[in-house]
């Protein structure tokens, strides 16, 4: 029997890709904001705002109807503005903490409520190597990730007695949607602050995912892995 995964932001760019990625092993429960045309067999989708309570209850509720259980849980939903601080709206920073950090909170919580019922579960949270780079005009930006990072932490050390794994991976920049309106020049300026100095591939962040996915991985947990050396 197939292992049940939520994938959130699935419509699209790396969320997508690890959507059909982990199509053929696993039964997979993406969710975003707009529809997807992703089809598969071991695919379904739902349609919601992750930072509505409401409604990521009433998905956990289906899904435990549909699927029982949860066993993998990968937070790839997340936005980002490349502004100065002073151009930066309120609005602007609410909508990025919103669906950055509380959604994150939201889905993680509901999921290892499946999981624990099995004392197993892997989740995996996205940070960004904006944190570690301090990089300007990404202020709010790396404030919300810097949030999921120590959420990652603690809900780590609160959730290891039910079985479950928290862990983060750090992209350093791969060309997906959260970049495309960010000037080439700003990109190069931080892949020249990398070690490894090139753009991610989509495969450098599955090759992540499997490490803390695999069962040899139950002992890693709390831990954060970046991309390109940062």
């Amino acid at each position: 029997m197939k292992s049940n995964m939520l994938i959130t932001g699935s419509s699209r760019g790396i969320g997508r890709y690890l959507a059909e990625y982990y199509s053929e092993k696993y039964n997979i429960i993406g969710c975003s904001r707009k529809p997807s045309d992703y089809s598969h067999k071991n695919y379904t989708h739902y349609e919601l705002d992750i930072t509505n309570e409401d409604a990521v209850n009433n998905m956990l509720t289906t899904i435990q109807s549909t699927h029982e259980n949860i066993d993998i849980l990968i937070n790839n939903a997340g936005i980002a503005s490349m502004n100065h601080a002073l151009l930066t709206p309120l609005k602007t920073a609410e909508k990025i903490i919103s669906t950055n950090v509380l959604s994150t909170f939201l889905i993680s919580r509901e999921s290892a409520k499946l999981m624990q019922r099995n004392r197993f579960g892997r989740i995996i949270n996205f940070v960004t190597v904006a944190i570690p780079f301090e990089l300007e005009g990404e202020s709010i930006y790396a404030a919300s990730k810097s949030a999921v990072l120590m959420l990652t932490r603690i809900l780590a050390k609160e959730f290891a007695p039910l079985g479950i794994t928290v862990n983060a991976i750090g992209p350093c920049p791969v060309k997906t949607d959260l970049i495309k309106n960010v000037p080439v020049e700003k990109i190069e300026h931080l892949i020249k602050q990398q070690a490894i100095k090139r753009y991610g591939e989509l495969t450098d962040i599955s090759n992540v995912t499997n490490f803390f996915i695999q069962p040899e991985s139950d002992m890693i947990t709390g831990q954060v892995l970046y991309l390109a050396g940062a």
